[in-house]
């Protein structure tokens, strides 16, 4: 495997982390009605036999900062849509009308923002684990590389260099994430 193929195979990996990093802070409560709070809660669907991510079943929308309006696109379901979220074990509780279920968003403890931003610094700090574990398998590919007399030792060390500023890169990328969503929890 060439030089250039391990490092495109790693950095890949690297950008994988970061996006999950994103993804999964999308999911955490600021304060502020977000429908990223809730589309990925699975709902069990007795109707259809199966179970449904909310995004799949509903429609998510925000008519004022505090609230979230579930509309369902199948008005029998709405009764599994309450089950999942209040199963869903959210904090928040779900409160039906017979069309629609509205999610009133309480505002944020100071102790409960103290609680998100470390579960926000312990996600990050995950992913920069990640990042770090794929510089070290891409080093590992390049040792292996230059003992099959593939690569040479330039190469090899100048691969490593690059491998280890895009590490930093990475690094940075997920710190500026968390302190974004730092800065957001401490907001609201």
């Amino acid at each position: 495997m060439s030089v250039s193929a391990i490092e495109k195979e790693y950095i890949g990996k690297m950008v994988k982390a970061v996006d999950y990093l994103k993804q999964e802070l999308r999911g955490v409560r600021t304060g502020r009605a977000s429908p990223a709070l809730v589309e990925h809660v699975k709902i069990e669907i007795s109707s259809y036999g199966r179970t449904m991510e909310l995004r799949e079943v509903a429609s998510i929308g925000v008519p004022d900062p505090g609230t979230l309006l579930i509309k369902p696109y199948d008005p029998s379901t709405l009764k599994d849509i309450e089950r999942g979220l209040q199963s869903a074990n959210l904090g928040l509780t779900p409160q039906g009308d017979g069309k629609s279920v509205r999610l009133p968003i309480p505002p944020l403890s100071g102790e409960r923002r103290q609680q998100l931003i470390q579960q926000v610094k312990k996600l990050g700090e995950a992913q920069k684990i990640v990042v770090r574990n794929a510089r070290r398998d891409a080093n590992k590919a390049i040792d292996a590389a230059e003992k099959e007399k593939t690569v040479s030792e330039d190469e090899s060390k100048e691969s490593k260099d690059r491998i280890q500023k895009q590490t930093k890169k990475f690094e940075d990328q997920i710190d500026e994430v968390v302190k974004a969503k730092t800065a957001e929890i401490e907001q609201t």
